[in-house]
């Protein structure tokens, strides 16, 4: 039940998440942003998890108030969360410039990726404390059942988050709105997804009491002690960063894949499915709204997945098969012209989503057992889920040109680099210990 407690918050955060993915592409072709700048709307979100993880991670090694040590950024950070949510859906509907202001955005898109800038530091802000905690007051042997617990409300609040607008929809919410205008079933999934945040993260801190001083010192003597025992040590540095690269480069590929579905899905299946590039029409907003359907269908997936995996005997080969059946399924997207049809591709997505959630963090917080400093280098961690996506975003435009202007061409891209990620998983070298 504690290890529940500790991370129960997380699923409030993991549906302002997944709230953000699904339907950012959507808000901003709405709002009137080009295909060829989809990515570019993408580049905030990285870009403030890597400058805000990091920061929270540093100064929260050397926070210690009677609320906890990481507990008081989290508080902070899901607070501001709800507000920006209740603000984001809203920025066609303030009465601001739809024509161009400043470098060929409107007064509407601005207003956007200002909330967008605001909405992903405060969620990353919500978010690090969570795996923090795990580092913080869970040992090695319990570690991958805590992260497990974290994959499941994972999960479970980006299923919640994906269905948020079709269901809305289903209770007679409009999904359609004026030109430039973002329907109604998305903002009531942003104010209810808030909601459900603000009370998962008191739930949280109501029932977690963080150790102390005294008790973190000597919760770390004993993990380094555990961990000398099974082949680490004290002096063991150089194998840690030496992990923390050789994951980070598999991250790269994973994360660059991740972020063309994220940008691309809406654009692929209301081409190939409702043929339609028309984003007031009501079959660009059906595709908004399937795409929540198909997001979930992944979380699905990587649920069921999450069960097989620890019946691999070796990581490595579990880590790759994984990542190497979520690309196939990248790569059928664009050839599935019916919707229903389009269950089967995303649940493989899943597959190589549940193998993301655990393993990297599994591998690298074993290698870093007991050490003090461990929220600093897990926000450092970050970066390589960041860096990779701030490149994706930024090579987005061109990488479509190059492919035809077809935005279905980009996942199948998005296939071919998660199989490289695979290849790249053998070159990790763990511990036959941590196994």
């Amino acid at each position: 039940m504690k290890l529940w407690n500790i991370s129960f918050g997380f699923f409030g955060v993991q549906i302002a998440y997944a709230l953000q993915s699904a339907n950012i592409t959507r808000i901003f072709a709405t709002l009137g942003a080009d295909p060829h700048s989809l990515s570019y709307f993408w580049i905030l979100p990285p870009l403030m998890g890597m400058v805000v993880q990091p920061l929270i991670g540093y100064f929260s090694d050397k926070t210690w108030t009677r609320f906890g040590r990481r507990i008081p950024y989290l508080f902070i950070g899901a607070a501001a969360a709800v507000l920006v949510m209740c603000l984001l859906p809203n920025a066609g509907s303030l009465g601001l410039s739809t024509s161009e202001v400043l470098w060929g955005f409107s007064g509407a898109m601005l207003f956007g990726l200002l909330s967008l800038m605001f909405l992903d530091t405060s969620i990353n802000m919500a978010m690090q404390p969570f795996k923090m905690m795990v580092g913080d007051m869970v040992n090695e042997k319990q570690k991958a059942q805590a992260y497990s617990i974290q994959s499941f409300l994972c999960n479970a609040g980006s299923l919640a988050g994906y269905l948020f607008p079709i269901l809305f929809t289903a209770i007679g919410i409009a999904n359609v709105a004026p030109e430039g205008v973002v329907p109604d079933s998305v903002k009531w999934s942003f104010y209810v997804g808030a909601a459900i945040l603000i009370l998962c993260v008191i739930y949280t801190t109501a029932n977690v009491k963080e150790y102390n001083p005294q008790e973190m010192a000597a919760f770390q003597e004993g993990a380094k002690q555990e961990h000398a025992a099974v082949g680490g040590g004290e002096s063991d540095m150089a194998h840690a960063m030496k992990v923390f690269v050789q994951v980070g480069v598999v991250q790269f590929f994973c994360w660059f894949a991740f972020m063309y579905m994220w940008t691309y899905t809406n654009g692929t299946i209301a081409d190939t499915v409702w043929h339609t590039h028309d984003t007031a029409s009501e079959g660009y907003q059906d595709a908004g709204n399937w795409v929540g359907v198909l997001f979930a269908v992944q979380a699905i997936g990587s649920v069921l997945w999450a069960l097989v995996l620890p019946r691999f005997k070796n990581i490595k080969v579990a880590y790759a098969v994984s990542l190497v059946i979520g690309g196939l399924g990248f790569i059928l997207v664009p050839f599935c012209p019916d919707k229903w049809l389009l269950f089967v591709p995303y649940f493989l997505i899943g597959v190589a989503w549940a193998a993301m959630l655990a393993m990297p963090f599994t591998l690298v917080t074993n290698a870093l057992e007991g050490n003090p400093r461990m929220g600093t280098y897990l926000g450092l961690f970050n970066c390589t889920i960041c860096i990779p996506q701030i490149v994706a975003a930024a090579l987005g435009g061109v990488l479509l040109s190059a492919l035809g202007s077809v935005q279905g061409n980009m996942l199948i891209l998005a296939g071919v680099l998660l199989v490289v990620g695979a290849v790249c998983v053998f070159f990790i070298q763990e511990r036959k210990a941590h196994a």
